[in-house]
This record gives C-alpha cells, sequence and structure tokens, in this order.
C-alpha cells in the first residue's frame, strides 16, 4: 500500500491550546481516515511544520486524508502551505 506525508506548516496557536496537542491530534484525525505511520515536528526556515506519514490505497483517497488533517490542525492553530507527499520507490513525489 502505497505511504504518503501531510505536512503542514504551523503558525500561532489558538489561545488555550496547550502547544503539545498539535501533533497528537493531527495523527488521530489522520487514523480517523487512514493507519498512521509515524508524527513528527520540526522547525525548518524558522518555520514549524507538522509532518504525518499514512497509508492509503491513492493520492485521490490521500488528498481527502490530508484536507480532514489540515482541517482539523486548523481547530488549534493557524496554518500556512501544506502539501501531500507520495512515496515511490525511495523518493517522495508531491501530489498536492
Amino acid at each position: 500500500m502505497p505511504s504518503f506525508r501531510v505536512i503542514v506548516a504551523v503558525g500561532r496557536l489558538h489561545p488555550g491550546v496547550d502547544p503539545t496537542t498539535i501533533e497528537p491530534t493531527a495523527a488521530a484525525a489522520t487514523s480517523e481516515l487512514a493507519v498512521v505511520e509515524a508524527s513528527s515536528v520540526g522547525v525548518v526556515a524558522g518555520e514549524a511544520r507538522l509532518t504525518i506519514r499514512f497509508t492509503e490505497d491513492s493520492a485521490r483517497t490521500a488528498f481527502r486524508v490530508a484536507e480532514h488533517t489540515v482541517a482539523r490542525i486548523r481547530t488549534l492553530a493557524d496554518t500556512g502551505a501544506w502539501r501531500l507527499t507520495e512515496r515511490v520507490g525511495g523518493r517522495w513525489f508531491r501530489r498536492a
């Protein structure tokens, strides 16, 4: 089964949101629709980025999972750009 990643730029948290809840909440949202393989938070070029890796049958259904995940994150924090990538062989390719 293909592996995908949704990568989301996370900005200012909404009032009262505990920063430690962002990653598990996003992973839980993804797991409602797909099997989560991994999750992580990192800082790239001064920007917080949340990555959730999951499996799904196709890029089309993975896009729905990514949209669902981003929508859930937006209930907790401002978000910037997001993208969906798919692993093909040993490389990641952008799908959205």
